[in-house]
């Protein structure tokens, strides 16, 4: 019986298995994973990327070669300084569907969201819709807490940006008699919890919006940029 293992078709098949699992391989550390989350919100240098992801810049600029190297991410240089972006919207799409797999498969990750996430109760509840249509209304305040350059990239509509390490000083320009909804990076991303919690101690309704500017994209729903220019996801 003639054998596959040397015919043109099955090198064929080996070669192209090779090349999709060139992705596998360069996803496959956490950390990586989490650079990449945090280039879909917008370019970072390497610096930034470092203490975001808290190693140190060494480790970060050998994790990014790896996935330039599976041209995951892009790099440019401005005088000594190295801007990693990812290269391009379905990069993020891979983070978002390996993120929603892990989340239908592990039960250990909902396990760890409620021990960090304990307030829940919080969590808002009507829909994306019904949120846009406050915003635009004026009816309540929708708060972009992470950092201006991410917002600057791309944000919800009608939000408005004071970034975490602002909150403290910003908060007597917010209102007392709307409610205020803040986001983040996603539902993963501690910066939307620590600015509800911060705005409840001072005596603020505040709710907590699990979604980011990614999973609004994936929903087909409108993103505003800095210029207040709108778009979509094709």
């Amino acid at each position: 019986m003639k054998t596959e293992a040397n015919s043109a078709p099955r090198r064929l098949k080996d070669t192209l298995y090779e090349h999709f699992a060139r992705i596998g391989k360069a996803t496959s550390s956490p950390k990586r994973l989490e650079m990449l989350d945090l280039l879909c919100q917008g370019e970072k240098s390497v610096e930034e990327l470092a203490l975001h992801a808290q190693i140190d810049c060494k480790n970060a600029s050998a994790h990014l070669k790896v996935l330039s190297a599976s041209r995951l991410v892009t790099a440019r240089r401005e005088g000594k300084r190295v801007f990693y972006s990812v290269a391009d919207d379905s990069v993020c799409d891979y983070w978002l569907a390996t993120r929603t797999m892990a989340e239908k498969r592990f039960a250990e990750i909902d396990r760890v969201v409620k021990c960090y996430f304990d307030d829940r109760e919080t969590m808002v509840a009507y829909d994306r819709d019904v949120l846009l249509g406050k915003a635009r209304r004026k009816e309540i305040v929708v708060l972009d807490v992470r950092p201006r350059s991410e917002y600057d990239r791309a944000h919800l509509p009608h939000a408005r940006s004071v970034p975490i390490d602002e909150l403290e000083r910003c908060i007597a320009s917010l209102p007392r008699n709307k409610q205020i909804v803040a986001y983040c990076r996603g539902p993963y991303c501690v910066l939307s919890h620590q600015a509800s919690t911060m705005l409840r101690e001072r005596g603020f309704d505040v709710l907590r919006l699990p979604d980011g500017v990614l999973e609004w994209q994936n929903a087909g729903l409108p993103l505003a940029t800095s210029s207040s220019s709108l778009s979509s996801k094709e």
